[in-house]
């Protein structure tokens, strides 16, 4: 079975979460795209202690095999398990409630109050927005006009 670099990314999250759950991870990000001669899937998964090198190894195991079988990768590709890090992507509305008080910085699609890029605090999360604190100011930015968002590093 093959499909769009997409409809590939969702049938990888759909095997991993069972793999994942048993572990008490959390899936945060599969990313699917061509690296040289080969495809480079790579998996971040997190948890609330912290991911362990042992933690992707096993992950790496389990989802090799289970990949092996369910046949979801025609051609070759490399197969990456790993932490999000401490400037980890923040992807759902989740993400952000999980993250509240927290330095980041958001990219928009388009313009909100006049510029596409925003670093500062997480202040809030409604039922369709961010609400993000910058230099005293507040803005209530739509999650669906969120191009891009992660944590930034704090000292």
């Amino acid at each position: 079975m093959d499909g769009t670099p997409q409809e590939i990314i969702e049938r990888v999250s759909r095997a991993v979460e069972p793999i994942l759950w048993e572990s008490a991870l959390e899936l945060v990000d599969v990313e699917f795209k061509p690296s040289g001669k080969r495809w480079l899937l790579r998996i971040f998964i997190d948890k609330e202690s912290g991911v362990t090198i042992a933690d992707c190894e096993q992950v790496s195991r389990e989802l090799d095999r289970l990949l092996d079988v369910e046949n979801i990768i025609d051609h070759p590709y490399v197969l990456e398990v790993s932490s999000p890090g401490l400037t980890r992507a923040l992807k759902k509305k989740a993400d952000f409630e999980r993250y509240m008080g927290k330095r980041c910085r958001i990219v928009t699609r388009s313009a909100i109050a006049g510029r596409n890029a925003f670093t500062g605090e997480i202040a809030g999360v409604g039922e369709n927005e961010v609400e993000f604190r910058e230099e005293g100011e507040v803005y209530a930015i739509p999650l669906d006009a969120i191009k891009k968002a992660h944590l930034e590093f704090e000292l």
